[in-house]
């Protein structure tokens, strides 16, 4: 038995208040063409034979004193047939009804006295492909980590039948501290350099280059939640955001920040709703090396990205994003990996405030949303023969953070995965019309 770390313990608490804090994805495949009308139902009967478990998805909360939260226990027998589920979208087998069940999926707990993740297999689907949704607990592992777990059961050859699960991977180059485990033990090692944190900080704020926590205005989105969740998905070409990002000499990071941010914008106004202050995004940043396939640990900073929803004009604001951004990094670009994750921790902390609800009301928000992109695969990969068509993560909302943007890239698409309390967050679908708006009205604009 060994005790669970004070980062995880956070989140397994949360759930106390019935909110999930697990990370999930939607992956959509097409089957080959030579596959019969029971493909699915033999790449279900494949995984429930896959018997061989990591001991990481043998972990569950352990129960000391009546609480399952203290520690992490292992469970010597795993019950496939519950973790691993077949599922059918019910007629006609629209893509919104696979989303709408995703959307109850996600929004349900897992069960602590089992190992803290599932995978379904949803067949039924009036176009004859298939999906899988899986959802992992955030104690267990971050979204980043997640979603290189899930690209690890790929391949980029099509003739590959080889059944490849998340549970039993071949190990990476590199043993870390497994999920936000890692989180912990990473700051702690990055005490020893303190000073130069210290010294970063002040650096920062003297030069005022980074956007504050405490920053952000209120809004709608930072308020307490509650457990139901409804999720929404939508892909878009890479080749359009990469267009803008020529033509106006930015990243691509900051084409897709500047279309979420236009988005928001549209959205809240639409309820007037929109703050005269600009709103501040919470954007990930991976540590990791390009060369870097551990999906152990955790390696991540944060930067806090003014959005600019004060501004009207996209080009304006999309300047004011790149800004933000560039200014965030050249920070971080003189500290070392332990050194950024203590930085961002520093500037992350007040946010411990907004996870007790009663002072929510009381307290400005650290950041009114986390918007965050993840690298996935550049060319056509396969599972079990099937292409991989669309990969939308679905992520954490909690209270003072109704709503999140995640997306990832996959071969020519951005998938975006947009998650939202259904009560703090009507009309959630109305954001992916505002995304295709702010994306066209930038396009006009650098045409």
């Amino acid at each position: 038995m060994e005790f669970i770390a004070p980062v995880d313990a956070v989140f397994l608490l949360a759930e106390s208040r019935e909110q999930p804090m697990h990370v999930g994805a939607l992956q959509l495949f097409e089957p080959p063409e030579d596959a019969g009308a029971d493909f699915a139902a033999q790449v279900h009967d494949k995984l429930l034979r896959s018997t061989d478990i990591d001991p990481a998805f043998r972990k569950h909360p352990a129960t000391i004193f009546g609480s399952p939260q203290m520690a992490w226990t292992r469970a010597e027998d795993v019950e496939l047939d519950y973790h691993v589920r077949r599922l059918a979208v019910p007629g006609p087998g629209r893509m919104d009804q696979l989303v709408e069940l995703v959307s109850g999926l996600h929004g349900s707990l897992l069960d602590r006295h089992r190992p803290l993740w599932e995978f379904h297999l949803i067949e039924g689907l009036a176009d004859g492909r298939f999906a899988l949704y899986s959802k992992m607990h955030h104690a267990l592992i971050d979204g980043v980590s997640a979603q290189r777990l899930l690209r690890r059961t790929l391949t980029g050859d099509p003739s590959s039948s080889v059944t490849r699960v998340p549970w039993h991977l071949p190990r990476g180059r590199r043993r870390t501290p497994s999920g936000t485990d890692g989180v912990a033990r990473n700051l702690f090692s990055a005490a020893t350099s303190g000073a130069s944190v210290l010294r970063a900080a002040r650096t920062a704020l003297s030069r005022q280059q980074l956007t504050l926590p405490f920053a952000a205005p209120r809004t709608m989105f930072n308020v307490p939640i509650g457990g139901a969740r409804r999720a929404v998905v939508r892909s878009w070409p890479l080749e359009r955001l990469q267009q803008v990002k020529k033509a106006t000499g930015s990243t691509l990071n900051d084409v897709v920040l500047t279309m979420s941010a236009g988005a928001l914008r549209r959205y809240l106004l639409e309820r007037d709703a929109l703050p005269d202050k600009p709103l501040v995004a919470m954007v990930p940043m991976s540590l990791r090396a390009e060369d870097d396939d551990e999906t152990n640990g955790v390696k991540v900073g944060a930067v806090l990205c003014n959005l600019g929803t004060d501004i009207a004009d996209a080009l304006e604001r999309l300047q004011v994003v790149a800004a933000s951004m560039r200014d965030g990094k050249d920070v971080y670009r003189t500290l070392s990996c332990n050194q950024t994750m203590a930085l961002s921790a520093l500037m992350l902390s007040p946010l411990a405030l907004n996870l007790v609800p009663a002072l929510i009301p009381w307290t400005s928000p650290t950041f009114n949303i986390v918007i965050s992109n993840v690298p996935g695969p550049r060319e056509p990969m396969y599972w079990n023969g099937a292409r991989l068509d669309a990969s939308y993560p679905l992520s954490i909302p909690f209270d003072g953070q109704a709503v999140n943007i995640t997306l990832t890239s996959n071969a020519g698409n951005l998938d975006f995965g947009l998650v939202g309390c259904r009560r703090s967050v009507p009309q959630l679908p109305r954001l992916l019309d505002h995304l295709e708006e702010s994306l066209a009205e930038l396009e006009r604009a650098t045409a």
